[in-house]
């Protein structure tokens, strides 16, 4: 799975950049249950900062974003609540693994992890450069310094948005 793919499934959760046990498994090439199975046995490996389970809240939101419109069958709800895997855990995980796919992919999820805090920082930057801009040309504002200072506010909502509130939802049934 080349790191294009790795970075689609890191989400933030909690302010934290973390990958799903379900996913992380599927990169590792072994079932979801392995995975977790191997983490419970090694539960001492994983301190609060590489991995954490989800609430039933957020594992609630987290299905209803990812799933489909469709008709579930008795049973077929979120049984257990899944894990979410920091940097350093995933690549914990790889270690309790063993297997020799989950340490080649464990330098993918790395890298991945990587070139999205590389980007945050690049963000960043561009965030205090267009501050420092913007703060030199408020000293004196003309008519056509407060057009680029507008420019520059929505510019800078483009870069970083606020959350978009997601849509209320009727509930299906009864």
């Amino acid at each position: 799975m080349p790191a294009v793919h790795i970075d689609s499934v890191i989400q933030s959760i909690r302010g934290e950049k973390v990958i799903l046990a379900v996913e992380l498994a599927k990169i590792y090439g072994v079932e979801t249950r392995a995975l977790n199975q191997a983490v419970r046995r090694n539960i001492d490996k994983f301190p609060q900062d590489f991995m954490f389970q989800l609430t039933r809240k957020e594992a609630n939101e987290l299905h209803r974003s990812t799933s489909q419109f469709v008709t579930l069958k008795r049973g077929a709800n979120i049984k257990y609540l899944p894990y979410a895997f920091t940097e350093h855990g995933a690549v914990m995980a790889a270690n309790i693994l063993r297997s020799r796919r989950a340490i080649e992919m464990s330098i993918f999820v790395v890298r991945a992890f990587i070139k999205m805090r590389q980007s945050m920082t690049t963000n960043k930057n561009l965030m205090e450069m267009l501050s420092k801009l913007e703060i030199s040309l408020t000293k004196r504002l003309d008519a056509h310094e407060q057009a680029i200072v507008y420019v520059l506010t929505e510019l800078r909502k483009l870069i970083d948005p606020p959350p978009l509130p997601g849509p209320e939802r009727k509930p299906i049934g009864f």
